[in-house]
């Protein structure tokens, strides 16, 4: 089987794009394929093909528990976090109706859930969307601010996708447990980075994906601790999952999650610290043959792997068009066809002229000190080579 390592770059071309998704690493790779191939039975059958597909399923359910910390009943397997988002912001509303209509959230969120509170807005459901801070950061006092009788539910991301922010969400579930409001967190970006154990953090919801984690895509969870009661479905089929997530499971993916899972928790501290490493040199190199770039986001807590800056008097469609050898984005993969400004630089007071040239770097576990360099190299060629066409510079 060939080296992981080697999926950083596809026709001499570097990956750094790993907030947008990551490559699937050869240990979950190998995990999946026999549930491609010879073990390809229906969990949901009695014969000895689906009992080994439903022994799969569970042994992942107990991967993706262990690095949750939480019990296996706690984990209803979706195709991934727009899914896991949805059921959680949609599927509470729904049956938390009777208590209240009332949803806290903030500005700077995945368009999975904006759009999730703006479709509930329309069903006669009220949202309350919270200014962030200039580093894009919620307050966990203007969430306690925000509550009303009639809030029945909040949902913060862990860390943002774009510049990397990481949340007080450990703050922000002790107001919501002392206000008996029930806390969801979209913590895809922070699941296998950050500390993961649900338990420690206190949200009662929390939204996960492989592909964020060296997984396969299409395939992730939501957490929903087992004092909460469970979402109403968003679909109307049969009993999978309690019932929550009806449909045949997807069992190849499914055990790709568990196999990713158990490996972030073996992913040694020492290993975050070095992709940490890799950003700051990358940061630094630029800052010392650039003027007039802008960090986004935190600069301390913030992803190790994100580095999100605005280069000055540089589009960054033209920008992105120029690296001919490194993969990057201008932010959300979501957003990545869209000419406006970032929804999340707008959210931090970022200037519109300013935020439409950020460039997102999202480096992970397989770059390399070589890479940094290279992509440092080019990003100063095409900068300098665009800052020289435009009349201001």
């Amino acid at each position: 089987m060939p080296s992981t390592q080697g999926n950083t770059r596809v026709n001499n071309i570097i990956y750094m794009d790993n907030h947008a998704t990551t490559p699937i690493a050869s240990e979950v790779l190998e995990a999946m394929m026999p549930y491609l191939t010879t073990h390809f039975g229906n969990a949901s059958s009695t014969h000895p093909f689906g009992t080994t597909a439903k022994d799969a399923v569970e042994k992942a359910r107990h991967q993706v528990a262990d690095l949750l910390g939480c019990s296996v009943e706690d984990i209803i397997f979706t195709s991934g976090a727009t899914e896991s988002d949805n059921l959680a912001i949609r599927g509470i509303a729904y049956a938390c109706r009777e208590k209240g209509n009332h949803i806290i959230t903030g500005t700077a969120e995945h368009h999975a859930i904006l759009d999730a509170c703006h479709a509930l807005e329309t069903e006669g459901f009220e949202v309350t969307y919270l200014p962030v801070d200039k580093y894009g950061m919620v307050s966990p006092d203007d969430v306690a601010a925000a509550i009303t009788p009639k809030t029945i539910l909040m949902s913060f991301m862990y860390a943002n996708n774009e510049v990397g922010t990481i949340n007080p969400i450990t703050d922000i579930a002790a107001v919501a447990a002392k206000h008996g409001v029930l806390f969801h967190s979209d913590a895809v970006q922070g699941i296998g980075q950050l500390p993961s154990d649900m338990e420690m953090l206190g949200v009662n919801l929390a939204s996960l994906t492989a592909h964020k984690i060296y997984g396969p895509k299409g395939i992730g969870a939501l957490y929903i601790h087992r004092d909460t009661s469970h979402p109403h479905s968003l679909f109307h089929g049969g009993g999978q999952e309690a019932g929550v997530r009806p449909g045949t499971l997807n069992v190849a993916g499914i055990v790709g999650l568990g196999a990713a899972c158990e490996r972030s928790k073996n992913y040694m501290e020492e290993g975050k610290n070095r992709v940490a490493s890799l950003r700051d040199a990358l940061h630094q190199k630029l800052n010392e043959h650039l003027d007039d770039i802008h960090l986004n986001g935190h600069p301390e807590h913030r992803l190790p792997g994100n580095l999100n800056l605005c280069f000055a008097g540089v589009q960054s469609h033209a920008h992105l068009a120029g690296l001919k050898r490194v993969a990057v984005s201008t932010g959300s993969a979501c957003d990545s066809e869209s000419v406006k400004a970032s929804h999340v630089l707008v959210a931090m007071g970022v200037p519109n002229e300013l935020a439409l040239t950020a460039v997102r770097f999202g480096l992970g576990r397989y770059n390399t000190a070589e890479e940094v360099d290279i992509v440092a190299d080019e990003v100063v060629k095409v900068v300098n080579r665009l800052r020289a066409l435009a009349p201001e510079w």
